[in-house]
C-alpha cells in the first residue's frame, strides 16, 4: 500500500497548490471547491487555460494542452464546473483549425519557455492528441457544444486514417473511444487501432526509459482497451506502480524534464495520478 502520509508531505514540500488540492480531494475526503478554484486560477480572460498549467508550456496565454489538463482534473476530482467548461469550449471553437478540433501547440508559445517538443506544426493542423483527449473528457461529462460536435466527427476521420500512429496519438484516440457515446462504433475503431496499440505498449513492468505501459492506455477497469490485457499483466503493472513511490514520498515520470520547474511540477502531477490510478484499480482504500 502506498504511504499516503509520505505522499502528502512530498506534495507539501515540492508540488503546486493544485496538486495538493487534488490530493486532498482524492485521498483525504476534501471538498471539490478548492480543486475548482485552483484550476480556475489558470484560466484566462478568453476562456482558455494557460499559465503553465501543463508544465511543458510556460506561456501565460491559452493553450490546447492546458485546456485538456484543466478539464481532465475537474472531471477526475468530481469538481466539474459548467461555466469553466463552456468558456473553454468557446475558446476552442474560436481558435479551431479549419477542419475542427484543436492544434497541439498554439503559436502563442513562441517567445516563452517551453519544452523543445512544444513547437507549432506548419499550418496548425488539428492534433489527434489534443482533440481526442479534450473531446473524451467532454463526452465523459455528457457535455454538448458545437466544438465537440465537429471534434467528434473529426476524430472518427482521424482514427479511420491512422496507419502508423505514435503512442501519444493512441492516447488521444483511446481517451476519445473510452467516452464517446457511440459504443458500437468505438468498438470497431478499437479493433482498427489494436495492432498499433500492441506494437506501442511495453508489457515488461521493469522496462527502463520512456515506455508506454498498459495502465497508460487503459488506466481504469472500465477503459475500452482493458480487455486487451490479461489480469496478470495488469496486476504486475499495478504492483510496479505501487512500488515506484520514492523515499521522499513522491512518484516521478519516465520522460525527460527540460527544466527544474517543469520537472518538479511533473513529479507532483505523477504522484497524484499514481494514487488515483491505484485507487481506481482497488489498490488504495480511502477510509
Amino acid at each position: 500500500m502506498p504511504d499516503l502520509d509520505a505522499a502528502h508531505h512530498f506534495l507539501a514540500g515540492h508540488a503546486r497548490v493544485l496538486e495538493l488540492r487534488r490530493f486532498e480531494r482524492l485521498c483525504l475526503g476534501g471538498g471539490a471547491e478548492p480543486v475548482r478554484a485552483a484550476v480556475a486560477a489558470y484560466r484566462n480572460a478568453d476562456g482558455g487555460f494557460g499559465q503553465a498549467l501543463e508544465p511543458d508550456g510556460r506561456t501565460p496565454d491559452s493553450q490546447p494542452a492546458a485546456v485538456e489538463q484543466a478539464l481532465r482534473i475537474l472531471h477526475q476530482a468530481g469538481a466539474w464546473d459548467d461555466e469553466l467548461a463552456t468558456g473553454a469550449c468557446a475558446w476552442l471553437d474560436a481558435t479551431a483549425p479549419a477542419e475542427g478540433g484543436a492544434t497541439f501547440v498554439a503559436p502563442s508559445i513562441e517567445g516563452w519557455p517551453h519544452a523543445p517538443w512544444w513547437e507549432p506544426q506548419d499550418g496548425l493542423p488539428a492534433s489527434l492528441v489534443s482533440t481526442g483527449q479534450i473531446a473524451g473528457t467532454l463526452h465523459a461529462r455528457g457535455a454538448a457544444h458545437p466544438w465537440l460536435e465537429r471534434a467528434t466527427e473529426l476524430m472518427w476521420e482521424l482514427i479511420g486514417a491512422l496507419e502508423e500512429p505514435h503512442a501519444y496519438e493512441l492516447y488521444g484516440a483511446l481517451r476519445f473511444l473510452d467516452h464517446v457515446p457511440d459504443r458500437e462504433r468505438a468498438a470497431a475503431a478499437l479493433a482498427r487501432v489494436e495492432p498499433a496499440l500492441r506494437s506501442a505498449v511495453t508489457l515488461d513492468p521493469d522496462a527502463p526509459g520512456e515506455v508506454h505501459d498498459p495502465l497508460g492506455f487503459a488506466p481504469s477497469p472500465d477503459s475500452i482497451a482493458r480487455p486487451l490485457f490479461d489480469d496478470a499483466t495488469i496486476a504486475a503493472h499495478l504492483d510496479h506502480l505501487a512500488a515506484a513511490q520514492r523515499e521522499d514520498g513522491g512518484w516521478t515520470v519516465n520522460f525527460p524534464a527540460w527544466s527544474p520547474a517543469a520537472g518538479a511540477a511533473w513529479r507532483g502531477v505523477a504522484t497524484v495520478d499514481a494514487l488515483h490510478t491505484l485507487r481506481e484499480n482497488g489498490r488504495l482504500v480511502i477510509d
